[in-house]
């Protein structure tokens, strides 16, 4: 790249004492979180942060900028001045670590490497300034173990062999029961797998160490493991990750010294205690990865009250500090307590609901704040079933419950398996001794995970709440055999690949078989029929009642259901719906009225067509009576008829079959006959594109106004038995306003003659739905004939991808997803660019027109969280999703309404 091409980055280099937490987006969160703890005074060890607009430059040009090695070596300078050591000297060597730090929290899918200036000659000098010669050597093996695999490129198993091999020749089981002596002959080990599988010696330069390292950190952004994992999370791409080099402390100098992860209150509850996991004689990297079971944090209390006192009394000055829960990474090294990262922790959905109320109450944050620290995706989460604990299946185990949900599945014990059983239609469950960043498109594909080792900070749980996956860790009963792809249960049971296995992560337990579900306590309370039933249960259901309660109170967007019937109608009103945003009426037309909707279109004459629509209207009539008294006082919108006629007539396979199997039995047949005659008459190459929604009512005569006459005449009977039915009729798939003139010049002279035939004077608003690109383009136009839009976000979705849903999710959107075109379905979050587009300047263009005209949405967007956020940013008036959905578009209307500046809060 040319000199004159470097963008200029005025400060690449920050010590830790310069930056602070709203940082983030320059110094990533780890960073930002250690110069926040350096300022409040906490016990972190000194550093500098390498900023993510060096990463930036690095990962754009393929070089480093000109004055990173410069600032990088002036802050070197300074943290050897301040700790009195340099880095790797030999007599009294200063060791750093390099870690990744985005301004999102991704565990484990980027790089770090631990030790850093350790070489043949400075490990000795490590053993005298430690004492210990043991550690020094144990510290040196896990820098060319670590190095290798992240900087060199070196396969980690080849490491994990190695040491395994060392603990049977010492005839030993874990890694701490080496001496010196064995870890020497490890390290020459080590050294030789790098120089055979790297092509190159360890380096033996500190600072080449070191500046390696901040390059295998910048690559390590783009690595599979942390795009797929920015996918998964919805993640930007270009915003880089910076380095943290940090002097290290050590928690492998013996047994008063050690490790641990510690959380301000419990990530899978919510509840307030002493939560995490410590390990004694060990580097940090050893908890996370799960590799040896650690004790809870509360035992630390025994081991070394000090520090415990200390770390308590941190952890309580954090939380107030940041007013939420908080991960907390420590070390302790000869009983001095070390700060290494504290960041706003991941959380399980219950905990998220719980934790943003015990929070209000105590007065850390308000009811709007609140809102923020939950999602629909969380309450989403909460409204799946849960295992019945009834159930008569066999308990086989009982782990960690590290993240809750009740998942079923086929045992597969490798990530490559889950991804391809799943691909294929099967549920699995990921059963590991413990997982590690390379796993995560298994634990992505996977119902749930299951490990025999780890805690609830191990990679597994971390990332699982994370996703919200179901997840039970440390099931040590367990005997997991990856190689052999089975599991031992207590009692000698095996559990071979392909066994059904199910894991509750609520309570930690793991059953042989398919446990059945029941209803979620969050499900019950929407219906009206929470029972009295757990503590916990209870509890949860309180806390989303009073977040859902903040949301209604601030929500600007008023939320709909999608509902074709009574029964779904009074669920919907259960579930929080201020009406119905879209009544298919062609779901009224299937069952028993088959027949009838079949002899309309057969109808060679205007009398047959006639009787038939005559046949329909009582049975559309009552349809709307039934529909009108379960949403009285509030709002109906009725959809005319919008599917192409072939979807009311038999398959055209089953009726040939049908008619060559009569012909040659000699049968009368005449019947079937003019219906496959019918279907071929009505085929078409493209039929969402063809004859259906408007052009239907305009090319079948009588058929929208009988509709029109049962939605006015069931009107005007709720009236009369003193209700008050709110009917809208709309008009589908409408691409020019003469269409809509048509159509609705026609039902204003029904409604007139239902309104004299009743002597009931009917208030029935008239619109369309915008489906169609010219629709949106034409809106104001359209406007002039229409009260109301609302936008058909499916049919415009596909319409302006040039998508049928039904064929390309099942084709080519796996490879889209995968590849990054795609970050998520256009269909199942709104197209900002392209459809959003649209809806935007449709609403703008409607609202010109008609200044009181009403928007709403009734694509299945208005159920997504991501969507409702969008559709408040350009005004709608209501979302309108299916029953289910109502609580979670509920929430993100008050989300949104809190996000959105000059929200008046209603």
């Amino acid at each position: 790249m040319s000199e004159n091409k470097e963008p200029h980055v005025a400060k690449l280099v920050y010590d830790f004492t310069e930056g602070n937490k709203d940082l983030k987006d320059l110094l990533g969160g780890k960073g930002a979180n250690l110069a926040e703890m350096t300022n409040l005074g906490l016990p972190v060890p000194p550093g500098f942060t390498i900023t993510t607009e060096a990463c930036k430059v690095y990962l754009d040009s393929g070089e480093e900028p000109a004055a990173l090695r410069d600032e990088v070596s002036a802050h070197l300078d300074a943290l050897e001045t301040k700790m009195g050591k340099k880095l790797g000297q030999p007599d009294n060597p200063l060791l750093v670590s390099v870690r990744s730090g985005a301004k999102f929290s991704m565990p484990g899918m980027m790089d770090t490497v631990l030790n850093i200036g350790l070489s043949d000659k400075s490990v000795k000098g490590l053993a005298d300034q430690a004492g210990d010669e043991r550690f020094a050597w144990d510290s040196y093996r896990r820098l060319i173990q670590m190095f290798g695999k992240t900087v060199l490129g070196v396969d980690g198993d080849l490491f994990e062999e190695a040491l395994e091999k060392a603990k049977e020749t010492k005839k030993v089981t874990v890694d701490t029961e080496l001496d010196a002596a064995d870890l020497k002959k490890l390290v020459t080990a080590f050294k030789k797998i790098v120089k055979k599988e790297a092509g190159r010696d360890f380096p033996q330069d500190p600072r080449e160490q070191m500046d390696l390292a901040i390059k295998a950190v910048f690559d390590s952004w783009n690595g599979d493991r942390a795009k797929l994992y920015r996918r998964q999370e919805r993640i930007p791409h270009d915003l880089g990750t910076a380095v943290n080099v940090c002097s290290m402390v050590f928690g492998n100098l013996g047994p008063d010294s050690g490790t641990g992860v510690a959380f301000t209150r419990d990530p899978a509850s919510g509840h307030q205690g002493v939560y995490g996991d410590y390990l004694q004689n060990a580097q940090g990297e050893d908890v996370v990865a799960g590799i040896r079971n650690t004790v809870p944090l509360a035992e630390l209390e025994q081991i070394d009250k000090k520090s415990y006192d200390q770390l308590m009394q941190i952890m309580e000055t954090l939380e107030n500090h940041y007013k939420d829960l908080c991960d907390i990474e420590f070390t302790i090294e000869r009983g001095q307590l070390w700060m290494l990262q504290t960041r706003v922790g991941k959380r399980t959905a219950g905990a998220a609901f719980r934790i943003a109320t015990q929070l209000v109450d105590q007065g850390l944050i308000d009811e709007a704040e609140a809102l923020q620290r939950v999602t629909g995706a969380q309450l989403a989460q909460l409204m799946f079933p849960r295992f019945d604990e009834e159930a008569k299946v066999a308990q086989v185990g009982r782990g960690i419950a590290a993240s809750p949900g009740a998942a079923v599945g086929k045992a597969v014990f490798d990530s490559y398996t889950a991804v391809k059983w799943s691909r294929s239609g099967e549920k699995v469950i990921l059963v590991r001794r413990e997982t590690n960043p390379d796993d995560l498109d298994g634990m992505i594909a996977a119902e749930g995970i299951l490990t025999s080792r780890g805690g609830k900070t191990s990679h597994a749980a971390v990332v699982a709440r994370g996703m919200g996956k179901t997840c039970v860790c440390g099931a040590e009963e367990l005997e997991v055999d990856t190689k052999r792809r089975r599991m031992t249960v207590p009692g000698g049971h095996v559990v071979e690949e392909g066994d059904v296995i199910s894991i509750d992560g609520s309570s930690g337990k793991v059953y042989l078989g398919e446990v059945p579900v029941v209803p979620s306590p969050v499900v019950e309370y929407f219906e009206g029929r929470m029972h009295a039933g757990a503590d916990d249960a209870d509890e949860l259901v309180e806390a989303v009642h009073r977040i859902i309660g903040y949301a209604d109170r601030m929500r600007r967007l008023r939320v709909r259901a999608n509902a074709d019937n009574a029964e779904d109608a009074l669920r919907a009103r259960r579930f929080g719906a201020q009406g119905i945003g879209l009544c298919r009426t062609e779901h009224m037309f299937l069952g028993d009225r088959r027949e009838l909707v079949e002899r309309l279109i057969l109808a060679d004459t205007e009398a047959e067509r006639e009787e038939s629509l005559k046949e329909l209207l009582p049975l559309q009539k009552a349809d709307f009576v039934e529909l009108f008294k379960a949403m009285d006082g509030l709002p109906v919108t009725v959809r005319l008829l919008d599917p192409p006629l072939h979807e009311f007539l038999p398959d055209i396979t089953e009726l040939s079959v049908r008619v060559a199997l009569a012909e040659s039995r000699q049968e009368s047949h005449e019947n079937d006959l003019r219906l496959l005659q019918a279907v071929h008459r009505l085929h078409e190459q493209n039929p969402m594109l063809g004859l259906r929604g408007v052009r239907l009512g305009l090319v079948i005569p009588g058929l929208f106004t009988m509709q029109v006459r049962a939605i006015a005449e069931a009107a005007a009977e709720r009236k009369a038995a003193k209700g008050d039915p709110r009917a809208e009729i709309m008009i589908p798939l409408v691409g020019t306003v003469q269409e809509l003139e048509i159509v609705r010049e026609e039902a204003d002279q029904v409604v007139a003659e239902v309104e004299a035939a009743t002597g009931t004077q009917l208030k029935l608003a008239i619109g369309t739905m915008i489906e169609l690109p010219r629709a949106a383009l034409t809106a104001g136009q359209i406007a002039e004939a229409a009260e109301f839009f609302s936008f058909g976000t499916n049919d415009l979705t596909q319409t302006v991808w040039g998508f049928s849903r039904d064929d390309v999710e099942a084709s080519f959107f796996t490879a889209y997803l995968e590849k990054g075109i795609f970050g998520v379905s256009p269909f199942e979050t709104i197209d900002k660019d392209g459809v959003g587009s649209l809806v935007s300047l449709a609403a703008k263009a409607g609202r010109e027109t008609r200044p009181d005209l009403k928007l709403g949405v009734c694509g299945e967007h208005g159920g997504d969280p991501e969507s409702v956020h969008f559709f408040h940013e350009v005004g709608l008036d209501y979302v309108s999703c299916s029953p289910f959905r109502i609580p979670v578009a509920r929430l993100e209307a008050g989300r949104a309404a809190v996000q959105s500046e000059g929200s008046d809060h209603r």
